[in-house]
């Protein structure tokens, strides 16, 4: 860790100065907080009214200093209708088996409110920071995470501003004790607050490291010196009318690079992101004569169906989620396919998820918000028919993205995939492929039939005559995609019961791989 110690001395400083207990005289102060009321106000109107951006503010630092006060503080100096306050804790059974961020992506506020998190995604960081012999691997991938994380939400119209309260070990100890005194104040203390005593000195060098691996423009640290209450909610205040204020950020700008002056670039402090490319798979490779006959369909289809029913119902199941997500052109057989997973499943254990167009509650937050929110818990099974690849498909084809926010999904769809697997998920991604050819046949047949008419709409029509649009965008896809963890598979499909069948066989082989990770207890095996 020599080099993240050594990068740290710039927050030593910061909190050097925090620790020195700067107090404000009383008049000043009344006149200073009077003044930035108003403007406080102002800026969050004007924000509401813009709707273009949400704020994010993230408290914490050193207990026992007045965090709790300062959260109380924002809700009576702002409109509280507009600030939510975001509390977390110890997460509940159901909560620990989902990736580590799920939780924080629930609650993320919409454009023109405020948001107010306590107990942050930080916590982990914290904690791995903390121990006696820093696993330095594992440091630096949940801080590369963070960052990962925080820059996803730049980009998607949320500012950050993080804020560590701090003061000296004995105006901690002071205002604890303080505390105390009063039984009507006694209850604010917590036994965390008197552990502080004992070890303020490592929560402090924690704090530094933490902010040194984190620290980025477009989500920066502010260090809020913590003695004085007035000097602490001006402080507070003042950074938060700062992101409140700051100029939207043009959403096709890049972000800054770090101010690698005051600490590691991010290529010094994280290993490869270990999302290395697998097959490339490209909608010219596919082989479109491959067909089934309906002698041998019919058979494979009950044997495949009743190993995918003995899966699902299998005691290991319950330690793993399911994820499939079917994408395709129009009329190729999502949902024929679909319905000959959902045949073999309990109605109980799964859902059946089409995505269209995004609403205005979803439009108000980033992208992959209304994913995160569908992702199943273990033992379920989540079924997306089209998914979170609109972003660079239908969105970047018809111009709904912008070229840099198209661009930019694919690795954040890596990311978001990334996190899926490495919390247990079984997630398979299928391309459902027909000629242009096929389709147009179809599409006929479904003008025909009475039937099948209702499945045909304008909107079909409209998107064929850009077909060789969407051809490059999901090659283009395919490849920035296609991952060592999470490849597509590409099936051939204008023969239908060949694609059926395809679908259903790489759903049972992934899951008979997966059970056989997991022995009685839902560990994996080693």
């Amino acid at each position: 860790m020599s080099k993240i110690l050594k990068a740290s001395h710039h927050f030593d400083l910061v909190l050097d100065e925090a620790q020195a207990d700067p107090c404000l005289e009383k008049d000043k102060a009344k006149a200073i907080i009077a003044d930035l009321r108003i403007k406080l106000l102002k800026a969050q109107y004007a924000h509401l009214k813009k709707a273009t951006q949400s704020v994010l503010v993230v408290i914490t630092g050193i207990d026992g200093v007045g965090k709790g006060g300062c959260i109380n503080m924002l809700n009576e100096w702002m409109d509280p209708r507009h600030v939510t306050t975001l509390a977390y804790g110890e997460p509940a059974a159901h909560v620990a088996q989902m990736p580590y961020l799920w939780r924080y992506w629930q609650h993320l506020p919409p454009k023109g409110t405020t948001g107010v998190v306590f107990g942050s995604w930080y916590q982990r960081l914290f904690e791995a920071l903390a121990e006696k012999s820093i696993d330095e691997t594992r440091v630096l991938d949940i801080a590369r995470e963070i960052r990962e994380f925080e820059a996803m939400l730049t980009h998607n119209g949320v500012q950050i501003v993080k804020l560590w309260f701090h003061m000296s070990k004995e105006a901690q100890q002071n205002r604890v004790d303080t505390l105390l005194s009063d039984p009507d104040t006694a209850w604010q203390v917590t036994p965390i607050d008197l552990e502080v005593r004992k070890k303020f000195d490592r929560a402090r060098k924690v704090g530094a490291l933490a902010m040194t691996l984190t620290q980025d423009s477009h989500a920066p640290w502010v260090v809020v010196p913590s003695a004085d209450e007035n000097t602490r909610h001006i402080c507070a205040g003042q950074a938060v009318l700062a992101a409140l204020r700051r100029h939207e950020r043009v959403p096709d700008q890049a972000l800054p690079e770090p101010d690698t002056d005051a600490l590691l670039s991010m290529a010094d402090l994280s290993p490869a992101n270990g999302n290395g490319a697998s097959r490339v798979v490209s909608l010219d490779q596919v082989d479109y004569s491959t067909g089934m006959k309906k002698s041998e369909y019919e058979p494979l289809l009950i044997q495949l169906q009743a190993r995918l029913a003995r899966l699902v119902r299998d005691a290991r199941f319950k330690h793993i989620p399911l994820i499939l997500a079917f994408e395709g052109q129009d009329a190729a057989g999502k949902g024929g396919a679909i319905r000959r997973i959902t045949h073999a499943l309990d109605a109980r254990q799964y859902r059946a998820i089409p995505i269209a167009a995004p609403t205005d509650e979803e439009l108000a937050r980033p992208y992959l918000w209304r994913f995160w929110r569908r992702i199943p818990e273990r033992g379920r099974i989540a079924i997306f028919d089209r998914s979170w690849y609109g972003r660079v498909l239908v969105e970047r084809v018809e111009g709904f993205a912008t070229e840099p926010q198209w661009r930019r999904a694919y690795e954040e769809i890596n990311q978001f995939e990334s996190q899926l697997v490495e919390q247990g998920a079984v997630l398979l991604k299928f391309w459902l492929a027909i000629t242009k050819e096929e389709q147009l046949e179809r599409f006929n047949d479904r003008k025909r039939s009475a039937f099948k008419s209702f499945k045909i709409t304008p909107e079909d029509w409209r998107n064929r005559e850009r077909w060789d649009d969407y051809v490059t965008a999901a090659n283009d896809m395919f490849r920035e995609t296609s991952t060592a963890v999470c490849p597509w598979h590409v099936v051939s499909a204008n023969d239908k019961q060949h694609a059926r069948i395809t679908v259903l066989r790489t759903i049972v082989d992934a899951l008979e791989r997966a059970l056989e990770k997991h022995n009685g207890n839902g560990k994996h095996a080693h």
